[in-house]
């Protein structure tokens, strides 16, 4: 029997950047040759989810959601768009698993710390995991917290916490809930699409990267989701549902 993965992602009508690395995933993913066919599939841009299936040949598909929050998209979206049932579905005459989110993987903790010290965080450098977060959904916070207290265990900086851009902590206050001379700011977001390109730059007056407050320096670094790491956790969860009938 072949196997299929699919990648599935948000993407969007107006940022094509929004998707480009869950595309950059799956062609690493195909060179690594562990699965017959890699697919991409998006709710807001073409290939559509409504349609992935169609497009398997494989009878046996794996999907997994490229999204850092387990919330709205992938416990309702996903699943409806795809035709899914639960965590293994018939659908078209394939066998289906639907894996967990990319943002519940323990494993992408150490791509926040690699983000971090990519944008020159040391050991007294406060590091802020930044989170959309929303007040609608109580359950969107879940993995960023999850995440910020599997960095600070690490014991890597001196000081650990998490910050959301629509729901409190906000990130507008990171220099009083840091009180480190430096502070590394990183986007636990799966795309640099137009709030990690552009309205969180603005939000913040950061500039070129970096922003100075009283004798003080934030930097920004890039969001973990564009990491190559990420295509390994990918994996993981992929092969992890192997098992599943």
């Amino acid at each position: 029997m072949s196997r299929a993965l699919v990648l599935a992602g948000h993407g969007s009508h107006l940022d094509p950047a929004s998707s480009r690395p869950v595309h950059d995933h799956a062609a690493r993913l195909r060179a690594r040759g562990a699965f017959d066919e890699v697919h991409v599939a998006f709710w807001k841009e073409e290939p559509a989810l409504s349609r992935i299936l169609d497009a398997v040949d494989a009878d046996d598909v794996t999907i997994v959601p490229v999204f850092i929050s387990d919330g709205y998209f992938v416990r309702e979206v996903v699943p409806r768009e795809a035709g899914l049932s639960g965590p293994v579905s018939c659908v078209l005459g394939k066998l289906v698993r639907y894996t967990r989110p990319v943002g519940s993987n323990p494993a992408l903790a150490d791509v926040i710390v690699q983000r971090a010290l990519e944008a020159g965080a040391g050991p007294s450098t406060g590091i802020a995991v930044l989170g959309h977060g929303t007040p609608r959904n109580p359950g969107s916070e879940r993995n960023v917290l999850f995440h910020t207290e599997l960095v600070s265990k690490q014991n890597r900086f001196v000081a650990v916490a998490a910050v959301f851009l629509e729901q409190e902590p906000d990130m507008r206050g990171v220099f009083g809930l840091l009180d480190t001379r430096e502070i590394v700011m990183v986007p636990l977001f799966v795309a640099e699409g137009w709030h990690v390109g552009v309205s969180i730059p603005e939000d913040m007056a950061i500039d070129r990267g970096e922003l100075r407050r009283g004798g003080r320096t934030l930097r920004y670094s890039a969001p973990v989701g564009t990491h190559p790491l990420v295509t390994g956790i990918i994996e993981e969860l992929a092969v992890a549902a192997a098992a599943w009938r």
